[in-house]
C-alpha cells in the first residue's frame, strides 16, 4: 500500500495519484489528508481513491502514523510512503521494495544524496540534512546519507513499531534512530527528486527556524529513553 500524506495539496494530489496509478498499478493507494483547508479532499473523493480525513492540521508524524496503522490493519506486507507535492516519482516504488523482498532490508529509504543527484536546496537545509544523517548514523551504526526523505519503504515488522510508536513533528531523522534502537535494517538506493510540483511547503519558515533544536531535542530525549530501556542500537534483528 502507498501513504500519500496531504495537506493543502489542491494543485498537486491529482497529478501525484494519477502518477501512481500510471507507474504502479499494482499498489492500492490510502491517502491522509491532514486537515486540509482547500479542496484536495474533494479532488481526492472525486478521483475514487481512498482518502482518510484528519479533523484538523495534526501534523506530518500523525499523518504518516494513520496510515500505518490502516496498512497494519490489513495485514499489508509492504508499505510505501510518497509525498503529495510530486516531488517523488513512483518509479521507483519496485526498487524501494526489492530489499525488503529480498529479505535484506526492513526499511528502504531513497535517498537523493547516496550517490550524485541533480537536487538542489540552499546551503542552510543541506548542512541540516548532512547533520542530521551523520547523526543518525553514528547513533545507529547504519550509514545514512538522507534522513529527510519521506520516499520510504517499510516491511511488516516496521509498519508494526510505527503504528504505536511514531514521531509528531518533525519525524525525520528521530524515526530512523527508533528503528536503529529496536534492531531494524535500514537501507537506502538513489534517487532523483524533484522540486515540488504547485503549491506550499509544509516547512513554513517558523517550522524551518525550530527544525533544528526541536529535532536535536527529541533525539536526545529518544536516546535516553531507550538506554534506560535496555535497547542498543547495534544489536540487529
Amino acid at each position: 500500500m502507498v501513504i500519500v500524506p496531504a495537506h493543502n495539496e489542491e494543485d498537486n494530489i491529482l497529478r501525484t495519484l494519477r502518477e501512481i496509478r500510471e507507474k504502479a498499478s499494482y499498489v492500492d493507494i490510502l491517502v491522509v489528508n491532514d486537515g486540509s483547508t482547500d479542496r484536495t479532499s474533494e479532488i481526492v473523493r472525486n478521483n475514487g481513491s481512498v482518502i482518510i480525513d484528519l479533523p484538523f492540521n495534526m501534523g506530518i508524524g500523525a499523518a504518516v502514523q494513520t496510515g500505518f496503522k490502516v496498512a497494519l490493519e490489513r495485514e499489508y506486507d509492504i508499505a510505501i510512503q510518497i509525498d503529495a507535492d510530486g516531488q517523488h516519482n513512483p518509479s521507483y516504488i519496485p526498487m524501494l521494495c526489492e530489499p525488503i523482498l529480498k529479505g535484506d532490508a526492513d526499511v528502504v529509504i531513497g535517498s537523493r544524496y547516496k550517490e550524485k543527484s541533480s537536487y538542489k536546496t540552499n546551503i542552510v537545509r543541506l548542512a541540516g540534512i548532512k547533520f542530521f544523517s551523520w547523526l543518525a548514523s553514528m547513533i545507529t551504526r547504519q550509514k545514512i546519507t538522507d534522513t529527510t526523505s519521506g520516499l520510504r519503504a517499510l516491511n511488516q515488522n516496521a509498519i508494526a513499531l510505527f503504528s504505536k510508536e511514531y514521531p509528531t513533528e518533525f519525524p525525520d531523522a528521530e524515526a530512523i534512530i527508533l528503528l536503529g534502537y529496536r534492531g531494524f535494517r535500514v537501507s537506502e538506493i538513489p534517487v532523483e527528486m524533484r522540486k515540488r510540483q504547485g503549491g506550499e511547503s509544509f516547512f513554513s519558515l517558523l517550522r524551518f527556524l525550530r527544525y533544528p533544536p526541536k529535532n536535536l531535542f527529541s533525539i536526545i530525549h529518544l536516546v535516553l529513553r531507550e538506554r534506560k530501556r535496555g535497547n542498543l542500537p547495534y544489536k540487529r534483528k
